[in-house]
C-alpha cells in the first residue's frame, strides 16, 4: 500500500521535474542563440556602418606615405590638417581624436623640411586678413613659412630644398574663401621649379550646390582668382584638378599633381567638421551661412564678428530699430582684434536657429540695404571684390528681387556646370 501511494505521488513529480530541467535547457540554448543572432546584426550593422564612413584622405597613409618616401618634403597645412585615430560617425569626439599631420609624418620618420602656412597661420590662431611672419613651430621646431604675408606665392629659393610639397588643408567651399588662393600659388611656384603637388582631399560642407555670380576677371584679387561661382561645389583636391586643366596658371604651366582620395565621400553627404577651418567660422551653421553673409563684409554691416556667434547673426547701428528687434555689441575677442562697430550698439538678426541652406540667400542682403538709414554709405569698394561683378550691387540698388538676380546668373551657372563635370572625383 505504502509502495504504491509513493509510485503515485513521488514519480509525478520526478518526472516534472526532469521535464522542467529539459524545458529550461531547451530555452537556454534558444535564447542564447537568439542573442548570438542579435549580436551578429550588430555587429554587421556596425560593420556596414564604418565601411560607410567618410575616411579623409590624411588617413590614407598607405597611398601616399611611398611617394614621400626618402624626400625632402614641404606641406601645406594648418589646424585642420590631422589625421584621425579613430572613423567614427561624427569624428568629433574630442581633441585627443586625431593627430596633426606634421607631428605623423615626423613620427613615420618622414623628412619635414618646413610647413606652408596660409591664412590665419599655422595654428589657426591669426584674425582674417591679418599678414602672417616666418617662424619656427615650437612644438615640432620645423621651419613655418608664411604665404599670407609679405608673399602669397612661395619665393624660388623657399622651394630649393624640397622634391615635394604637399597641399592638406580644409576648405568650405566658397570662392572668397582663401585656401583655394593658396592652392593656385603653391601650385603655380611647384610647376616653375618643377617639384611635384600632392593634395590630401577632405570634403566641402558646402558640397552639394553650385551658386551665385561669376567672377569677371577684371575683378580678379585673392578672394576670388577664377572665373567661378562663390559657390563651385568641389572638393580642394577636384578644385586643384580644374586649375590645372583650365589653364590657370601663369602661363599655362602645368603642375605635376597627383590627389590622394577620399573614401566613402560624395557631394550629397553632408560633413561635420571636427575642428573649425578659421576663427571666424566656429561651428556647422556659421559654414553654412558663410556663403550668404560674407557678403556682408563689403558693406556697413557687421557679420557676427567679434561675437560668439560670427556669420550666424548680422547688424549695424544703420540699420532701422523699429525694423530689426534683435541688437548686439561687438567686442575684441579671438579672430576679430578690431571689428566692425567695435563697441557699438547694432540691430540685426539672428539666424544661428535657421534652417539649414542648399543655396545662397540673398534675402538678407536686400532686406539690410532697403532698411539702411543712409544707403548711400551702405556698400564698400570691397563689395564688388566680393561679389566678382558690379552688376550685383547695381541690382540691389535698382531694386531687382532676388528672384530677378538669380535668374541673371543661371547661363553662367550652367557653363560652369559642365566645366566643372570634367574635374570631378566624387559623385
Amino acid at each position: 500500500m505504502r509502495l504504491s501511494i509513493f509510485k503515485n505521488r513521488v514519480f509525478p513529480i520526478i518526472i516534472l521535474f526532469v521535464l522542467v530541467l529539459i524545458s529550461c535547457g531547451s530555452k537556454s540554448k534558444n535564447d542564447s542563440a537568439q542573442n548570438s543572432d542579435i549580436q551578429k546584426q550588430v555587429q554587421d550593422d556596425s560593420l556596414s556602418k564604418f565601411d560607410d564612413e567618410i575616411i579623409v584622405a590624411a588617413n590614407r597613409t598607405d597611398a601616399y606615405l611611398p611617394l614621400l618616401e626618402g624626400k625632402r618634403v614641404g606641406i601645406v597645412a594648418n589646424q585642420t590638417s590631422v589625421l584621425f585615430k579613430e572613423i567614427t560617425s561624427s569624428q568629433t569626439s574630442g581633441k585627443d581624436n586625431y593627430t596633426h599631420i606634421v607631428d605623423s609624418l615626423l613620427q613615420r620618420n618622414v623628412n619635414i623640411k618646413k610647413v606652408f602656412a596660409p591664412e590665419h597661420g599655422f595654428r589657426g590662431k591669426a584674425d582674417a586678413g591679418e599678414l602672417l611672419k616666418d617662424g619656427i613651430d615650437t612644438k615640432t621646431n620645423v621651419p613655418i613659412v608664411s604665404i599670407y604675408g609679405k608673399n602669397k606665392k612661395p619665393y624660388p629659393e623657399q622651394l630649393a630644398d624640397l622634391d615635394v610639397v604637399v597641399f592638406d588643408i580644409q576648405d568650405v567651399g566658397a570662392r572668397f574663401y582663401t585656401y583655394i588662393s593658396s592652392l593656385h600659388y603653391v601650385m603655380e611656384a611647384c610647376a616653375e621649379a618643377n617639384i611635384p603637388v600632392i593634395i590630401l582631399d577632405r570634403p566641402n560642407p558646402n558640397g552639394n550646390y553650385i551658386d551665385g555670380p561669376i567672377l569677371k576677371l577684371e575683378h580678379k584679387g585673392f578672394v576670388g582668382m577664377h572665373p567661378i561661382p562663390v559657390v563651385h561645389g568641389m572638393t580642394i583636391g577636384e578644385y586643384g584638378k580644374m586649375i590645372n586643366g583650365e589653364d590657370w596658371l601663369d602661363n599655362k604651366a602645368k603642375c605635376d599633381l597627383t590627389v590622394i582620395e577620399m573614401l566613402n565621400y560624395t557631394h550629397a553627404k553632408t560633413y561635420n567638421l571636427p575642428i573649425k577651418p578659421s576663427p571666424n567660422l566656429p561651428n556647422d551653421k556659421s559654414i553654412n551661412l558663410y556663403p550668404s553673409l560674407c557678403f556682408f563684409e563689403g558693406t556697413n554691416v557687421n557679420a557676427g564678428r567679434g561675437t560668439s556667434k560670427q556669420f550666424q547673426i548680422y547688424g549695424s547701428p544703420y540699420l532701422d530699430k523699429t525694423v530689426y528687434d534683435f541688437k548686439y555689441i561687438p567686442m575684441p575677442n579671438e579672430g576679430s582684434k578690431y571689428p566692425k562697430h567695435n563697441g557699438v550698439l547694432c540691430y540685426g538678426e539672428d539666424l544661428s536657429d535657421s534652417k539649414n541652406l542648399s543655396q545662397i540667400d540673398l534675402s538678407y542682403l536686400i532686406n539690410a540695404y532697403q532698411n539702411s538709414i543712409d544707403k548711400s554709405v551702405f556698400f564698400n569698394d570691397y563689395f564688388t571684390t566680393l561679389a566678382g561683378t558690379k552688376a550685383l550691387q547695381m541690382q540691389i540698388e535698382s531694386g531687382v528681387s532676388e528672384k530677378e538676380i538669380k535668374e541673371t546668373w543661371a547661363d553662367g551657372l550652367e557653363e560652369f556646370r559642365k566645366v566643372r563635370g570634367q574635374y570631378l572625383i566624387y559623385k
